[in-house]
């Protein structure tokens, strides 16, 4: 009997002692699930952190390739994507700064500026307005490849002249616009004149943007030699 009760008494001490162990087991899984818990919010919290400041960082370096721009960098985004989307310009940043392609063209033998590109050209004055006060705007006139050098350099300025003349209607000062013509040099289309397809991508202005102190700042992309 005596062997028999001190059975019993082990087992109850074993039972005893597994319960411990499993309460102690449990206590452990739950403080290491709780600390990898801590772990990951501290992870997200870091990731969240870094990226606040690269997009700090984002747009301070978008500020100085923009030359110093004025106003706020997401409305600037805003007032871009608008330009995209309603007017067709093409927007890129460079390592020189900004490119912007605004389809501002001309027709054959013709330095008017049409009546389609009112609405582009005032989005822009306004932009330069808002965003560059103070700053010089570059109007570079460009001609298809038809009719002599001499004729088509003259025939380009007189459509970068054109178009200042549109800008100071908006509200652009003369000591702000400056004007040059390049003939038929850097064509968009090689070899496309008169009503032949792209020829009138050639007869077109590039804006350039120089803000004070900093970089020049393209408006147009390079095109083809």
């Amino acid at each position: 009997m005596r062997v028999f009760g001190g059975s019993i008494v082990l087992s109850a001490a074993a039972i005893v002692l597994s319960g411990c162990a499993t309460s102690g087991a449990l206590r452990r899984a739950t403080e290491q699930q709780q600390a990898a818990l801590a772990a990951q919010q501290t992870a997200q919290q870091a990731a969240l952190a870094s990226e606040k400041a690269e997009r700090a960082a984002s747009d301070s370096a978008l500020r100085q390739d923009l030359g110093m721009v004025r106003g706020d960098i997401t409305a600037l985004r805003t007032e871009l994507q608008t330009l995209r989307t309603e007017f067709g310009a093409k927007i890129a940043m460079v390592e020189a700064g900004l490119q912007f392609a605004l389809p501002v063209n001309f027709a054959f033998n013709a330095d008017q500026v049409r009546d389609e590109d009112h609405a582009s050209l005032n989005r822009f004055a306004t932009v330069v307005q808002k965003y560059y006060p103070g700053s010089k705007v570059t109007i570079e006139g460009f001609a298809d490849p038809a009719g002599s050098a001499r004729y088509n350099l003259a025939l380009s300025r007189r459509r970068a002249d054109a178009v200042k003349a549109y800008l100071a209607s908006q509200g652009l000062t003369s000591n702000e616009l400056a004007t040059i013509g390049y003939g038929k040099t850097r064509l968009v289309t090689p070899g496309a004149w008169g009503d032949k397809p792209g020829a009138d991508l050639n007869r077109r202005v590039v804006f350039v943007i120089e803000s004070k102190g900093q970089r020049a700042i393209s408006l147009a992309p390079e095109t083809p030699q």
